[in-house]
């Protein structure tokens, strides 16, 4: 059957018509309640018998799954509880996703989805989602074409899991990934899971230990390269664009000169965004953002150190740079006021810089030598940390370590509210542990993280550590060009979500240490960012013109609720 959304009957009751029933019933994810079923639905959907006689309330069953969690070995084994829970009940765990947000994303999403990734064949149980493989060449729109004639596709999470957060080349298994930033989609704004669909590209893999695993469930041969991978990747496209028109696309855990290609190619063809891209650059402008709010100094006499210069470092300079621009600054003012290093050191003009991506990130030779920096010395973080003095230092590196005692404290010695955002992921690959940050600088830096970090007590202080989530971005993102169906997400669009998010963190929380609002307040957090990114829309002649007040209607309306609602037969 086609799923559809509930209505309303004559007593204002929400209900919904179904036409499945027995055992179809229960094993339909998005329709099962489990012992939630009341006896009337027992009767008329033939389910008498099929389960033991009590009929509870969706809260007893929230207790007794969160029970259940409770004796989990570890949080991989309560990974696995969620993800079958998930299978069974889609109501229900996104009931228990949304109203224990905190404790529930660091288990759906990172840290724990890296280990999904790496075990995914080995702990397989059931599909989610679309693989599609080469084999699948010349006929995508075919496997494509039943999920749009049952389905209103409106949201894709597409990967090919070559570089799966910190880990790397995943080939199948980042289908984990897909599917854990989908359900933050729906957990987080409100987005139908009817409407969704996780996608793997899966065109091989460089992993060598995957391909001689015995279990592994992906195309067992080396990637795709070149034309071939391109095409594979533009057929998917056209697919979508026919199968599931103006559905928005994002791109998830590309390697960064693929993802920047299929930005660049597709952003004016399908809606679409790249989140390692644009989704980290938005957040961590929010957080410098946030932070100046504290030490109340100007965005224009900042010194901005980004270590790593891959995709998100890449997005970070990208999306820092154009609001700096936004306040003021000459071109030669912005080039001066952030600098990008890779592994080999700082980007400059003279060094032999081989992805032609980071050329835009590069220093002049000049600039560099206003600081004592030159191509042929020294280039390593601590040098450009010593002789440029940054305000604030960003890690994108996945280099666990990187920001060191030493070089802490020698940002420290030139600036009394250092703002530090070791980002990367997971939490064993940060730059930096939030605890060794405070002790570093007595107390006086500001900082956020990439992964969920505890509570830090220093000289009897408690600091809160924020994380810079892209979670506070994609959702709300993804909800404005749904509910609106924008024709294509611009750079402008990705700096109104980060101005939302920097605008959502409250004074209580900033006197706290947080750089960010907290998890619970997510579903808050993105419509207030799907309402700035609708106005942007607007503004820009992007979708059908709205008021602000129709612009909170429409989104407001939009939000699914995973509460059980009567069910009627067809």
């Amino acid at each position: 059957m086609r799923f559809s959304r509930p209505t309303r009957n004559a007593d204002g009751k929400l209900h919904l018509r179904v036409a499945l029933r027995g055992y179809e019933l229960m094993h339909e994810p998005l329709f099962n309640k489990g012992s939630g079923f009341s006896q009337r639905e027992r009767e008329q959907f033939g389910l008498e018998g099929l389960m033991p006689g009590a009929s509870v309330s969706m809260d007893v069953q929230v207790r007794r799954a969160l029970e259940q969690l409770d004796e989990a070995s570890n949080d991989f084994q309560k990974y696995l509880q969620l993800s079958n829970l998930q299978d069974r009940n889609e109501h229900l765990y996104y009931r228990l996703l949304v109203d224990h947000i905190e404790t529930m994303m660091p288990i759906v999403y990172t840290p724990t989805v890296g280990e999904a990734t790496q075990r995914f064949s080995h702990v397989f149980r059931r599909g989610r989602g679309i693989w599609l493989t080469p084999a699948h060449r010349g006929r995508m729109k075919e496997v494509l074409k039943p999920l749009g004639e049952r389905r209103d596709i409106g949201l894709l999470v597409v990967t090919d899991g070559e570089s799966i957060l910190g880990i790397g080349d995943q080939g199948a298994g980042g289908m984990a990934i897909s599917i854990g930033k989908l359900s933050l989609y729906c957990a987080g704004a409100g987005i139908h899971p009817a409407t969704t669909l996780p996608v793997c590209l899966d065109v091989g893999t460089n992993n060598q230990a995957l391909l001689e695993d015995e279990f592994y469930l992906g195309w067992p041969h080396a990637r795709l390269t070149g034309d071939d991978y391109k095409e594979m990747v533009n057929e998917f496209v056209e697919a979508v664009r026919e199968t599931f028109p103006g559905a928005l696309v994002q791109w998830e855990d590309f390697r960064k000169d693929n993802a920047l290609q299929i930005l660049e190619t597709y952003r004016d063809v399908v809606p679409s965004f790249n989140d390692d891209i644009q989704g980290t650059g938005a957040v961590a402008l929010a957080g410098v953002l946030s932070a100046l709010r504290i030490t109340g100094q100007p965005l224009t006499e900042q010194r901005v150190v980004i270590h790593g210069a891959g995709a998100a470092g890449l997005g970070i300079a990208r999306q820092l740079r154009a609001a700096m621009r936004n306040a003021g600054m000459t071109e030669h003012q912005v080039r001066r006021a952030c600098c990008v290093l890779d592994s080999r050191g700082l980007l400059i003009e003279g060094r032999d810089i081989r992805d032609e991506y980071k050329r835009e990130l590069a220093w002049s030779a000049d600039m560099a030598a206003e600081f004592g920096l030159a191509f042929d010395g020294e280039l390593d973080l601590a040098a450009v940390v010593r002789q440029y003095q940054p305000t604030v230092l960003i890690g994108s590196s996945g280099q666990a370590g990187a920001f060191t005692e030493a070089i802490v404290r020698e940002m420290a010695a030139h600036t009394e509210r250092p703002v530090i955002l070791p980002f990367s992921n997971p939490s064993v690959l940060t730059e930096a542990r939030p605890a060794s940050l405070y002790q570093w600088t007595e107390g006086r830096c500001l900082v956020a993280t990439g992964s969920p970090f505890p509570d830090v007590v220093h000289d009897d202080k408690t600091f809160k550590v924020g994380q810079g989530n892209n979670v506070f971005i994609f959702p709300g993102l993804g909800m404005a060009a749904i509910v609106a169906s924008i024709a294509r997400i611009t750079d402008t669009m990705i700096a109104a979500a980060a101005d939302a998010l920097a605008a959502q963190v409250t004074d209580a929380e900033l006197a706290q240490g947080l750089l960010y609002p907290s998890v619970t307040r997510l579903r808050e957090v993105s419509v207030a960012v799907a309402q700035a990114v609708l106005q942007q829309a607007v503004n820009e002649g992007a979708c059908e013109k709205m008021t602000p007040e129709a612009i909170k209607t429409r989104i407001a309306e939009a939000i699914w609720d995973p509460d059980y609602v009567e069910y009627e037969p067809v």
